[in-house]
């Protein structure tokens, strides 16, 4: 039986509610394993949502952990799922955004808090918390607010359309500034889970193309057309390609269809890691601006971006992608849904331009 005061509670195995992993493992106990590793601060980032945005939050891990070297990092957010947790570089404690944890991150004093969201959940709960230090977004008379001068620019871009539509920075630079980093490449960080791989059948000897086929309920602005789909599988499949159909619950119809009229491949809609897993298995992904353009960016993936209502200096391809956007000029920036009475942008978004734009970064299979 040891003390209690023999217990490392400053390891960062150490749970206090229940046994540590290298006690379950090894039954090794305090003060004699060779496991534990001390952490001297605490750091905790708040991105709740949207998952693509979480995803493209990662790289602020670097220069965090460059700084903190021994720091403990907690996540709060809605996409438990996605976020690194056994890479070199990672988070120490995924927190789900619910009661329960924002009572417990209430107890805690912390060295570093970030919130990179200006949702008034996000920001009030920033108010509450303890911290040494605050970056990001805060409460300030019943509306969202920079934390410090740092958050200014960040607050701009998203609080005026046309601050944004000037805005040259991508959204990664972005963050780094607003915590007094400067971006240096640093890429996404996404871990893979083979035990929830997908069993496809995948004609990997040829290049494999997924498309990404829509961009969710709310933003329809950004929709394309069932018969440039079409025509774009058609095109691709003739040159050689293996074309998969990629999407969600509510791409599933839509999916079918094209399954059905072309001779792309559909294996059905997935839970988020199996999504990991068939994405992986592609060569180049073709999708709009959704969730699924931040896997492929995480996952390293040839990337074409189709883009119209947001300002394309935004995104960080690392080399990788091709954006492409109508040929006519969209009138509808940031709003989910098109108030251009004229014509809809996305029509002059041609199947020829994202297929010239696929054999540019993969060259021609046949």
């Amino acid at each position: 039986m040891i003390h209690i005061n023999e217990i490392k509670f400053d390891c960062r195995h150490f749970r206090g509610d229940i046994p540590c992993k290298p006690n379950k493992e090894y039954n090794v106990i305090c003060p004699k394993c060779n496991y534990y590793d001390k952490f001297d601060s605490k750091i905790l980032i708040i991105k709740l949502a949207a998952a693509g945005d979480v995803i493209r939050t990662t790289p602020l891990l670097y220069p965090l952990k460059k700084e903190y070297p021994r720091s403990k990092i907690y996540w709060l957010t809605y996409s438990t799922d996605l976020l690194p947790v056994s890479s070199e570089v990672s988070v120490d404690e995924v927190l789900e955004f619910n009661l329960q944890n924002v009572i417990y991150l209430k107890e805690i004093e912390f060295d570093v808090i970030v919130n990179l969201d200006k949702d008034r959940e996000a920001v009030a709960l920033m108010n509450s918390l303890k911290s040494k230090k605050k970056f990001g977004f805060i409460l300030n008379e019943g509306v969202c607010y920079p934390a410090n001068i740092l958050a200014e620019h960040k607050y701009l871009t998203g609080t005026f359309d046309n601050i944004s539509i000037a805005n040259k920075k991508n959204y990664i630079s972005e963050i780094f500034e607003l915590c007094g980093y400067e971006f240096n490449g640093e890429k996404y960080i996404m871990e893979l889970d083979e035990n929830h791989d997908v069993n496809a059948e995948i004609n990997s000897i040829k290049k494999v193309i997924g498309l990404n086929t829509g961009c969710g309920s709310r933003w329809t602005s950004r929709l394309w057309k069932d018969d440039y789909w079409i025509e774009l599988i058609k095109r691709l499949v003739d040159s050689g390609f293996e074309v998969i159909l990629l999407g969600g619950q509510q791409e599933d119809k839509k999916n079918k269809f094209f399954a059905d009229n072309s001779k792309a491949k559909y294996f059905g809609f997935f839970p988020i890691k199996s999504f990991l897993n068939l994405v992986n298995k592609c060569d180049l992904i073709i999708t709009q601006v959704t969730m699924t353009m931040h896997i492929a960016i995480g996952l390293n993936k040839k990337l074409v971006l189709m883009n119209n209502i947001f300002n394309p200096l935004e995104f960080e391809l690392y080399g990788n992608g091709e954006i492409v956007q109508p040929r006519k000029e969209c009138k509808c920036y940031f709003r989910p849904k098109c108030i251009n009475g004229e014509y809809q942008c996305m029509d002059f978004l041609y199947p020829e331009d994202i297929y010239k734009a696929a054999i540019k970064l993969i060259g021609k299979e046949g």
